[in-house]
């Protein structure tokens, strides 16, 4: 009696995730189905959808411009979580505590999360003009170089602005996990002597491997979809040195009327994302649960 409980019990939580499927399948399969299909096709953006067979394919995978969109992407990629990670990390161990002034700086440290990103690329267009910005103002010459009219320091200005943006958001993600870590493991560590660094570096990183997997999968992901933030601020420029695969897609699509190639390279984007995913996914190990064993050993 009670087996048959327990499976009508399970029987009927299973249809609470039938609003999530429904949604998923709706928002996400048949979308990613469509943009596949369009991929076949030659299509202006209003006229009539022809079929094109691998036409859009061939032209996006030939053209000259892809690999250095993809090297630009990976680049802003790599050098944004290189940034992030380690500053998200510290924050988020020192929010961790819990006094009131560490509160206080936790609400303030979230703002840049809550700007949008285009009107975050206006403001820091306009700082770092360099004929009316920031420099110009206070008379420095080192901030009044045209950080957006170089190739390398419009890269690096992409990155400072994304991380700029997103670290309060990947520092709550290791404050909630820093607050899962069991008192117990820090109380013992501190009777053996050990001090804030060394239980850092024994306790603490070891307890958040699976939380640093799980930022770092929103960090590489969410990275590939950068494209408001970059169109407003370099729009790809100075030349391409700044021009992502999903600026490229925009480009492509909106700008020169070719759905076709655009949303081929969509498909590439989705295909580059999970298997990325997939990877980190793998470095996770068999079970997430498990952390909570990693310090103590």
């Amino acid at each position: 009696m009670s087996d048959v409980a327990t499976s009508a019990r399970r029987g009927s939580l299973g249809w609470l995730a039938v609003p999530a499927l429904v949604f998923f399948v709706g928002f996400g399969v048949i979308p990613l189905v469509g943009v596949l299909l369009l991929s076949f096709t030659s299509w202006d953006g209003l006229g009539v959808i022809n079929l094109a067979g691998t036409a859009s394919w061939r032209t996006v995978l030939t053209d000259p411009g892809l690999p250095h969109a993809l090297w630009v992407t990976f680049l802003v990629m790599a050098l944004s979580w290189v940034a992030q990670t380690p500053i998200s990390l510290l924050l988020g161990v020192f929010l961790a505590g819990h006094q009131r002034y560490r509160a206080i700086l936790a609400v303030l440290y979230f703002v840049p999360l809550l700007l949008s990103s285009a009107a975050i690329a206006i403001t820091y267009k306009a700082l770092l003009d360099p004929n009316f910005g920031l420099g110009a103002g206070l008379k420095i010459s080192l901030l009044s170089q045209d950080w957006l009219g170089k190739p390398g320091l419009a890269l690096g200005v992409v990155v400072f602005v994304v991380s700029w943006q997103f670290i309060p958001f990947h520092s709550l993600i290791y404050q909630g996990g820093v607050r899962q870590i069991p008192r117990s493991l820090y109380e013992a560590a501190e009777i053996d002597g050990a001090g804030r660094v060394r239980q850092f570096f024994s306790i603490t990183l070891p307890q958040l491997k699976y939380t640093i997997i799980t930022s770092s999968t929103l960090m590489v992901i969410g990275s590939l979809t950068f494209f408001d933030l970059i169109f407003v601020l370099t729009a790809g420029g100075p030349g391409d040195a700044t021009r992502v695969l999903a600026l490229d897609m925009y480009k492509r699509g909106f700008q020169a009327n070719l759905m076709g190639p655009a949303s081929a390279i969509a498909v590439i984007l989705v295909l580059v994302g999970l298997a990325l995913a997939l990877l980190l996914r793998r470095l996770g190990g068999r079970d997430a649960s498990a952390s909570q064993l990693e310090g103590a050993a």
